[in-house]
């Protein structure tokens, strides 16, 4: 019979928010829970995955078109269903996982940022907290048109004045991000520019590609790793 901790639950509990991840993903979260601030080693993923399944709470699959496996919660673990891998959104998913992993392993709680209640409002990819400290998260694999841009960095700039958001990042592929910033620097007023920041994080396939120290405040680096 297989025991489950109580960092087992956590982990259970991101992955009903995130849904699924990859083991980069899961490393970067298990050494989060941990303490450690730093991922694990693959092999003891790997591990800790194959115990779950086990206890059939977790499940994995590598489609074809990826070169890794994907890991997701079963219902009997969070109620939910399992995830359809083949949708246009994995890829995006998978990023976004991975970026949360990080960022939880820097400190922060992770969440789902709130439903749009019309069609002027914009629901980010996440919400980053350490304290006072409150990040909307963006991932960018593909970039939008202007006028899409326009919307959203509008949302933005009134979420950033009204909402006690202290910073928007967005985690891009390096086309995206410099759309990401040519856009930003005409819809977003000067006075708020500096708080939405755009930097090049990943491959085309969704790939962690970066190699600068990405800050996410004086202290903490998501990057390294």
């Amino acid at each position: 019979m297989v025991q489950i901790t109580m960092r087992d639950e956590r982990m259970l509990d991101w992955l009903a928010i995130v849904r699924i991840a990859d083991i980069e993903a899961i490393r970067w979260a298990l050494g989060a829970y941990l303490g450690t601030g730093q991922p694990v080693a693959v092999r003891r993923a790997n591990h800790w995955v194959n115990r779950l399944m086990q206890a059939g709470l977790l499940d994995r699959a590598r489609p074809t078109f990826r070169d890794s496996s994907i890991v997701w919660a079963t219902h009997q673990a969070i109620g939910k269903p399992a995830p359809n891998l083949f949708r246009q959104t994995t890829r995006h998913e998978v990023a976004v996982a991975l970026i949360s992993a990080r960022y939880l392993a820097a400190g922060f709680t992770w969440n789902r940022d709130r439903k749009p209640s019309g069609m002027l409002e914009h629901q980010a990819d996440g919400v980053a907290q350490k304290g006072d400290h409150i990040e909307l998260i963006e991932v960018e694999l593909t970039p939008k048109t202007w006028q899409r841009y326009k919307q959203i960095f509008d949302n933005h700039t009134y979420r950033l004045d009204r909402e006690n958001i202290t910073q928007i990042s967005y985690y891009c592929t390096a086309e995206a991000a410099r759309i990401v910033n040519r856009e930003a620097d005409k819809y977003i007023f000067r006075t708020q520019r500096h708080r939405l920041r755009a930097e090049s994080a990943y491959d085309v396939r969704g790939h962690w590609t970066a190699l600068n120290h990405i800050k996410v405040d004086q202290s903490q680096d998501l990057s390294e790793g």
